[in-house]
């Protein structure tokens, strides 16, 4: 499998990541340990080098899967985790209802960059980002900490989630921003606009979240009523019925693409992102192996310089209803 750079970092991966989160958190009951564990160990085998988890995740129980399932496969792995939230040890809340507040003060991120490392079960974090942007710290604060867990070897980079164009220009300026996640699919282009040119400037990789519309744009989520109750979708605008109805729109457009491509409509949203740039590493996140094989075989779907155009100028002809958050999280991201 070729593997690819983030940005200008040094820091090498896997051209598909695999996002952790649903197999503990945010998408229903967690699944069970003992297949997650055997997924996440497959995905390695399968060619997979980068994995992507969070305290919040959980909390805390993504993590400590993570770390029991990859310990074992330590050196052939990029492990990605993150601070940023207020979380404490006994913290329990319901992702559908309620987050946390923020949190990256200074000491905050040492206390979690050591419990991370703990459960973990390794001695570095090879990608620590800061999970959503905390208002109330100076971001020069945030990159100064990491960059001291750098020096002291505990952290290997330092990324952002959901950072603006200035907060990345202001970190990358006291410790070099290896990797910047956030949001981008065929259904949420907004990073084009700002935030794509200054990674490209700035030599930063991307890594997109939720490359897949959270499941929809693989064509499988035709009706709310799909969702379960404690699964956070359920309470996002875009999958209210109206909105998903309408969304379908882009579905069947990706899906027309696939049947010329012999590939599926997962396996074209990821392939699309994959030729937008040599430094842009999606995670779909799945806790199916046949999902995972099927988000690999995006690997060996190429598309053209004017296949890509046709296909964006299409979806872009399509309006997507709804907000990606309800406006109580709508704060914690950029709009």
């Amino acid at each position: 499998m070729e593997q690819r750079q983030l940005g200008h970092s040094g820091l090498i991966v896997s051209p598909l990541g695999l996002g952790c989160m649903g197999m503990s958190f945010a998408y229903g009951p967690p699944k069970d340990r003992q297949e997650m564990i055997q997924l996440l160990r497959t995905a390695v085998a399968r060619g997979i080098s980068f994995f992507d988890t969070a305290e919040v995740y959980g909390p805390y129980t993504n993590e400590a899967l993570v770390g029991e399932a990859l310990a074992p496969l330590r050196n052939q792995v990029v492990l990605a985790t993150k601070f940023g939230f207020d979380l404490k040890p006994d913290s329990a809340f319901n992702v559908a209802e309620k987050m946390p507040g923020l949190n990256s003060r200074p000491e905050q991120i040492r206390a979690v960059a050591e419990a991370s490392l703990q459960r973990l079960k390794t001695d570095v974090i090879d990608l620590f980002y800061q999970h959503r942007v905390d208002p109330s710290v100076p971001i020069e604060d945030v990159a100064g900490t990491v960059k001291d867990l750098i020096q002291a070897g505990k952290v290997r980079f330092f990324g952002l989630s959901e950072a603006s164009p200035d907060i990345i220009r202001r970190a990358h300026a006291v410790q070099p921003v290896a990797a910047l996640q956030s949001e981008y699919s065929l259904w949420w282009r907004e990073p084009e606009a700002e935030i794509i040119p200054t990674l490209s400037e700035l030599g930063i990789g991307f890594v997109p979240y939720s490359p897949l519309g959270r499941g929809f744009l693989t064509g499988a989520i035709l009706n709310h009523n799909q969702l379960e109750k404690n699964d956070f979708r359920a309470n996002l605008p875009r999958f209210q019925p109206e909105a998903l109805a309408a969304n379908q729109a882009l579905v069947q457009l990706i899906q027309l693409l696939a049947v010329e491509k012999q590939a599926t409509a997962a396996q074209i949203a990821l392939a699309w992102l994959l030729a937008k740039q040599p430094w842009i590493v999606p995670i779909p996140g799945t806790t199916q192996l046949t999902r995972l094989e099927e988000n690999l075989g995006a690997l060996n779907v190429s598309l053209s310089a004017q296949e890509v155009q046709n296909l964006e100028n299409a979806a872009a002809a399509i309006p997507i209803q709804g907000a990606r958050y309800p406006e109580r999280l709508a704060q914690m991201v950029r709009k």
